[in-house]
């Protein structure tokens, strides 16, 4: 599965991804910054290719995170670029949408 657009709304805070299947997923800016699939942010290389955990966007993030852009990479993943200058995080499709918060993927997942 493949994100037929992806739309920044600054005024929700959320990135908006409809797929190619019909389902369209919401991010909040704060949970999906703190799932960043980066070795720096997974605490080391070993910890990365773990599964997303859609818990982060139940958090309560301790600072505010600012989505000011984001770039296709390739044909298989999404590079955020944060306004704190955090731009390592590769989401590819697969992780991105492991990682939707909204209430028919976290029952699937249940």
């Amino acid at each position: 599965m493949k994100p037929t657009t992806i739309q920044i709304s600054k005024s929700r805070r959320v990135l908006i991804v409809p797929w190619d299947d019909g389902h369209r997923s919401e991010y909040p800016w704060d949970g999906l910054r703190l799932a960043c699939p980066c070795a720096e942010c997974k605490g080391g290389h070993e910890n990365m290719g773990t599964p997303p955990d859609p818990a982060v966007f139940d958090l309560t993030p301790t600072q505010r995170y600012d989505l000011i852009g984001a770039d296709l990479v390739g044909n298989y993943a999404l590079q955020p670029l944060w306004a704190d200058e955090h731009r390592y995080g590769l989401y590819s499709w697969e992780y991105l949408r492991g990682l939707c918060p909204c209430d028919e993927c976290r029952r699937g997942r249940e």
